[in-house]
Formats: structure tokens, sequence, C-alpha cells
């Protein structure tokens, strides 16, 4: 029964001091003004105003509603000049999760540059690599999702990155660093490792291994970039990352890299966003700096199409 305007009328009438400036103020007649009291006051069953005195003064019913609107129409206008920044492609919200483990060395830059840009949007970050984002994406749990694996939506756009090779990483004295590129039956005889996450979303099986029927002799998940390198470095066995994330550690002399396959695995980094929110300036932004950064940043990769 109790709207805002009947808020904003009460409020009006406490700071003007009467129903007449109250009534210029909110751009009505006294008349009006009175009947939409009056009308309140029948439906609350309650006197808002005493009318016996000179100026009508608001009763303890009407004090009491105005609590409530000194609380509720600060926050009222709040959201409404939010939503007007909103549309006017301002603020908004950026709940950005990655789907792949080494992301982290370009995208946290790419943040660091969005949030100096656009300072209204809200950010926030998270793995998606113990859930399912596709979903979380469509109940708009998240805005973005960074993944090498699109999948058919009606309502996500998969706005392509940029394009990378999947190179198998071995330690500098391993036999296989000799190899440019390598073959998939030899890998049979080694030990995998990766990230721990499911098969199907590991492009080492999925892109070149499975194709060809071939299993590894054993698989060994490590948690992070770096700890991977090492137990490769050891030799305690190979692992298979995007060109980009093993540059440091090339340089260092830890590693050598080879081919999967005489063409080698190429993969496509794609931001999955809502069709619905494609168009808003601050999405095209985040767009933008994402491929500018990764280009600034990472070597190996190239132009993706689309």
């Amino acid at each position: 029964m109790l709207e805002i305007r009947h808020m904003e009328t009460l409020s009006a009438i406490r700071d003007s001091g009467s129903l007449q400036e109250a009534a210029e103020r909110l751009h009505v007649t006294q008349s009006a003004l009175s009947h939409q009291l009056r009308d309140l006051e029948t439906r609350l069953q309650v006197q808002l105003l005493n009318r016996r005195t000179r100026p009508a003064r608001l009763t303890t019913a009407a004090l009491r509603i105005l609590t409530l609107a000194d609380e509720v129409l600060p926050r009222v206008r709040a959201t409404e000049r939010d939503l007007q920044r909103l549309a006017a492609g301002r603020t908004g919200r950026l709940h950005v999760a990655i789907d792949c483990h080494s992301c982290f060395q370009w995208l946290m830059p790419t943040l660091d540059a969005f949030r100096q840009q656009w300072p209204d949007v809200t950010l926030d970050l998270s793995a998606a690599f113990s859930f399912a984002p596709l979903p979380a994406l469509l109940r708009g749990d998240l805005d973005v999702v960074i993944t090498s694996d699109p999948q058919n939506s009606d309502d996500v756009h998969y706005a392509p990155l940029f394009r990378y090779e999947l190179a198998l990483a071995v330690a500098s004295q391993h036999p296989l660093a000799q190899y440019r590129y390598i073959e998939p039956l030899q890998l049979a005889d080694q030990t995998l490792i990766t990230y721990p996450v499911e098969r199907s979303r590991l492009d080492i099986f999925t892109q070149f291994l499975e194709p060809a029927d071939i299993e590894p002799a054993a698989v060994r998940q490590a948690e992070l970039t770096p700890m991977i390198v090492q137990l490769v470095a050891s030799q305690r066995g190979v692992t298979a990352l995007p060109n980009w994330a093993l540059t440091e550690f090339l340089n260092q002399g830890l590693l050598r890299t080879c081919r999967l396959g005489e063409h080698g695995v190429w993969r496509t980094l794609y931001a999955a966003v809502r069709k619905e929110d494609l168009q808003a300036d601050y999405v095209q932004a985040f767009l933008k700096q994402a491929r500018d950064t990764s280009f600034q940043t990472l070597q190996g990769i190239s132009q993706a199409q689309g």
C-alpha cells in the first residue's frame, strides 16, 4: 500500500513546512496533494496530517513513515543514478572467471589497466576449474569466462582474443628434446604432467592423443605452472602448455619445447559473454584491453579470426 510517491510527499511536507510549498516542490496542485494524503490515510487507516493546527502538522504515524523514507529514498536516488550511468555505458559489473591456469600471466595486467579506465565498473576474478562456468555465465553469476573450449549456445557470444600453439615441454637433457616435433606414439612411454582438471578439458588429450588412440604411460597432476615446470626440468615427466606460458622458463634454460605434430596444435582463447551484454561499452572496452595487453606481454601468439 505504501509507495515511493507517498514517502516523497510526506518528505516534501516536512521539508517545506506547508502543503502549498510541498505541492509546488512536487509539481502538483495543492488539491491533488490533499487528495493523495486522504486516499493514503483511508488505505492505511491512520491519520497522517493534523489539519486542526496552523500550519498542519504531521502525525506520529506520518513520522514513522518518514523514518522509513529517510532510509529508502536516498537508496532509490542512488540506484536511479546508477541506472542512468549504466544506461550510458559507464558503470556495470564484470565478474570474470578463467578456465585456463596460465591466464593469470596476462589477465592481471589487463584487469589493472581496465580498472584505471573504468573505475565505476565492479571487477571480480575467480578460477573456473572446480565448477561449470557456462551455466554460471547464463545464470548471471559470471559476466565473462576466459576459455579455449567454446560450446554451442544461443545466448553466449565467444569473442576471440588470440591464437596460441600448444607445445610439449621437456627437460633440456630429455631424449625428446632433440626433435622439432613429435608424434602421439612418442608419448606412449612418458609420464604426462597436467593440471588437476578433467581430461575432456585438456587439449593434449582431446587434440593430440585421443584422436590417435594413444595413452601416456602415466599421468601426474600438479596445481601450479612453476611446480609443473620444476617436475619437468627434473625429468619427472613431460607437459603440454601454451607456448606463451613457457617463454619465461625457456629463457632460463630449464626446458626445451617440441611441436605436437608436424604442423602443431593451435588453439584460440575466447572471452565468453552473454549476447545481451556484448554491446555494453565497458564489455567492449574489456575485450579490447584484453587483446591489447595480450599482444604487449605474450610471445608466440597470433591474431584470431572472428
